[in-house]
């Protein structure tokens, strides 16, 4: 119930619209500054490797092991969740920290890495691995302690479902149906805008600043950590 009433009070467009700028901005400056790498999801990672293992052309390492990273982490994401659990301890805030840890060194590493990074220099790889766990943390929070939340990452679910709520909310009959739809629609939009919104700042952080960039999902973590932090210790 603790976890419910957090997300509940943070409103259903705060703390999944800060996620969601973060994982758009994260992926954009990735694919920009690490080689091509996805961070925030491993659809088009998968697309990529297959795409060159097809055509016979090379694969970069940190490609490769982002999908076996991602969902590792994802695992031990939640076995964290279930002992955080087991101890009468709401896993939320343990999560968002855990992910701004991964994400401060992502910046760490990718500045280290340089700009334009060599993609399958050491500290570019780190860097583009700790970038994956963290959005794989980032996506697993939302599953198990956001479950009125949209995705924070995938956008295409969200914009479909956006749009047949749309659709309901307009032409449906049904009294329920539209009351839920619009329910629905008042979460997804801000994940929607928000993840927009991340890609944009993503690019022109990177075209001004380079792999320094990253400060900018970083320092969304800490505030979404604060947002977090600042209602426990309201209760």
């Amino acid at each position: 119930m603790k976890i419910n009433t957090i997300g509940i009070s943070l409103g259903p467009q705060l703390l999944p619209g800060v996620l969601s700028v973060i994982a758009g901005s994260i992926d954009v400056i990735s694919f920009l500054g690490l080689g091509g790498l996805f961070t925030a999801h491993i659809t088009g990672n998968l697309i990529l490797i297959a795409a060159h293992i097809v055509t016979g052309s090379a694969v970069s390492l940190a490609r490769l092991l982002s999908v076996p990273v991602f969902i590792l982490v994802l695992g031990l994401t939640r076995l964290l969740a279930v002992g955080l659990e087991a101890a009468g301890l709401a896993p939320l805030q343990p999560l968002l920290l855990l992910q701004l840890l991964l994400l401060a060194g992502t910046l760490a590493l990718g500045v280290a890495a340089g700009s334009p990074a060599a993609p399958d220099a050491t500290n570019t790889v780190l860097a583009g691995m700790l970038g994956v766990s963290a959005m794989a943390v980032q996506n697993a929070l939302v599953q198990i302690s956001l479950k009125w939340a949209p995705s924070t990452a995938v956008m295409t679910t969200n914009i479909t479902r956006f749009m047949i709520d749309v659709g309901e909310v307009l032409f449906g009959s049904d009294p329920a149906e539209v009351t839920g739809a619009r329910s629905r629609a008042q979460c997804t939009w801000p994940a929607i805008v928000g993840f927009t919104a991340g890609a944009s700042l993503g690019a022109a952080c990177f075209a001004a600043a380079g792999m320094w960039s990253l400060v900018l999902p970083t320092g969304l973590a800490l505030l979404a950590l604060a947002l977090v932090t600042k209602i426990e210790d309201g209760r």
